[in-house]
């Protein structure tokens, strides 16, 4: 099979040879795959976790047709349409744990939009939802809201039920386009007075919920700290502008999820 890798002078197509998945794995034919920041990092010879240097595989999320299962698969099988976060994913074919395998929903869901949701839905819906235990008319704070797995947060903490959905992004084009995915109040994390602006949207009691993807080295952390809010905090990522602390938080459990 045909597949990206980091060579000496850049990316290039490799014949490889096909994969055969282990019995928690799942085997997809590869119909599409989407184009992530860390991709473009690997590419650029940096290392993303674990992954960097020449002989990378490229790619960290792709759409296609379940080839092979495992033996200890009963979740999906041959010729499934599937959606999956599954690393080496530039290539005709790839392995991925069954765990990170998603049927596409229904028949009007082509493969280059269903390639396009594993990472960033599974990521925040972690975040938001499973780690951040959003409570409908609770309020949401999306820091980089204007990356794609901030505009995913938004539209899951809407669906969720919060009161209040706010999104901040230092690119004032992108900022005016937040309220199409469910931002309800867009500030630049910049402008010194944001903090502020949070405060008076809460009424004074700071967010319930933080998803901060610019604070942190590298993994997304999940806390219930005093800073910012009245609930819980999650980063990811590194500052772009200094980051002003207001808050009134009550939760007190932290953990850490890999983004």
């Amino acid at each position: 099979m045909q597949a990206a890798v980091v060579g000496e002078k850049g990316v290039e197509i490799r014949d490889l040879p096909k994969p055969s998945p282990k019995p928690n794995e799942v085997l997809i034919r590869v119909k599409a795959s989407s184009l992530n920041r860390a991709d473009l990092l690997v590419a650029s010879g940096h290392q993303h976790g674990s992954v960097g240097g020449v002989g990378a595989r490229l790619g960290l999320e792709c759409s296609g047709e379940v080839e092979a299962v495992g033996g200890a698969v009963g979740d999906v099988k041959p010729g499934d349409r599937v959606m999956a976060s599954a690393p080496g994913g530039f290539a005709e074919y790839v392995v991925t744990d069954a765990g990170r395998v998603h049927r596409i929903p229904g028949n009007n869901m082509s493969y280059e939009q269903a390639a396009c949701f594993p990472v960033a839905l599974q990521t925040m819906h972690n975040a938001v939802v499973t780690a951040g235990r959003l409570k409908r008319g609770e309020t949401l704070l999306m820091q980089s809201a204007s990356a794609g797995v901030g505009l995913m947060g938004m539209q899951i903490g809407k669906l969720m039920g919060a009161s209040l959905v706010i999104g901040t992004s230092t690119n004032a084009d992108r900022r005016a386009r937040l309220s199409e995915f469910g931002c309800d109040l867009a500030l630049d994390s910049c402008d010194p007075a944001w903090p502020e602006r949070v405060k008076q949207a809460t009424e004074g009691k700071g967010v319930d919920l933080i998803v901060d993807m610019i604070s942190a080295p590298s993994p997304i952390r999940i806390s219930k700290p005093q800073a910012f809010s009245a609930g819980s905090s999650m980063s990811a990522g590194s500052a772009a502008c200094a980051v002003n602390s207001i808050s009134t938080s009550t939760r007190s459990n932290a953990s850490t999820i890999s983004a």
